[in-house]
């Protein structure tokens, strides 16, 4: 099979797996009982200058107005990264680069991210800033791939599937669950939280990418053995995810990072004509948790 028909056939495959077109849930309103900050407000740069699929007020607005109100300070980058424009932050937030302007043009895949620029993410970040890098499914993990490589992170660049741990009421296998009970949702501060109320029970990521992380880091959301990748590169067959993960912690030099491998479970938007919530507006999950805990733990509140 040709490169070009493989591709198309990972295109086709992607489409029947997805749900679809999603938007922003006009009526979710976001709540922060406790604010996290209430004196000192650390200073989140919010990535929009690499072709970003969620910005701030589009697809990621309700991620950002959740974090403002937990004490965030968000400023928006629209231009290249150096190193005096991230010298004053804490806190460096990429979702979904792409390397075009949009998913289906030539190149999304490519990196946006010239070398200069990793280098200086990654010097920033070992100096002790936070990175918080979120990378979809095809064709964002390409787009990410030159950034990620910077920290030893490797991205599928596929669609993650799990038949025995999805969500069964959605009969959508690329919708997994990570739980207590499945085991899937594995002991880290950002899942355990500053007490019980704060705690992390049951996650779901819909659909995404699987990653594996360098030694030394951390998988707080680990893919099932029966978890499988299809990529581009393997002409639609599925490859075994195991020992692969969808949210990886780690420690790099003086700083933090997070990565994860799905974009949508940190938003809330609506799915089809049903209007299906999908992110941290689905009901009976700790999504919206689980965002403040990955937070809190890139500033330094959880240990």
């Amino acid at each position: 099979m040709t490169t070009r028909l493989a591709t198309l056939f990972f295109l086709l495959i992607m489409a029947a797996s997805s749900p679809a077109q999603q938007i922003a849930d006009p009526e979710f309103k976001v709540i922060v009982e406790n604010p996290a900050y209430t004196k000192s407000f650390p200073r989140v740069l919010f990535d929009e200058g690499h072709n970003n699929f969620q910005t701030r007020m589009g697809r990621y607005k309700p991620f950002a107005d959740l974090i403002e109100m937990d004490g965030y300070q968000i400023v928006l980058a629209r231009k290249t990264f150096s190193k005096e424009s991230l010298e004053t932050f804490k806190i460096l937030i990429i979702a979904d680069a792409l390397g075009a302007e949009d998913i289906d043009d030539e190149g999304a895949a490519n990196s946006p991210f010239a070398d200069n620029e990793c280098d200086v993410v990654r010097d920033w970040v070992k100096a002790g800033g936070a990175l918080f890098l979120i990378a979809d499914e095809a064709p964002f993990g390409g787009a990410a791939e030159n950034l990620a490589k910077r920290f030893n992170i490797d991205m599928s660049k596929g669609t993650t599937r799990d038949p025995a741990n999805h969500e069964k009421e959605s009969g959508d296998q690329t919708w997994i669950v990570y739980s207590r009970d499945n085991k899937l949702l594995l002991d880290h501060p950002i899942t355990a939280g500053r007490s019980d109320a704060e705690k992390i029970n049951r996650v779901i990521a819909f659909a995404g990418q699987s990653l594996k992380g360098p030694e030394g880091s951390a998988a707080f959301l680990k893919l099932a053995d029966t978890a499988v990748d299809t990529v581009p590169s393997a002409a639609g067959k599925d490859v075994s995810a195991a020992g692969r993960a969808q949210g990886i912690a780690m420690r790099f030099g003086k700083g933090r990072i997070v990565i994860l491998g799905e974009a949508a479970m940190l938003s809330a938007q609506v799915s089809g004509r049903e209007r299906i919530p999908v992110g941290i507006n689905y009901p009976g999950l700790d999504n919206k948790q689980l965002a403040l805990n990955i937070m809190h733990w890139l500033s330094g509140l959880l240990k």
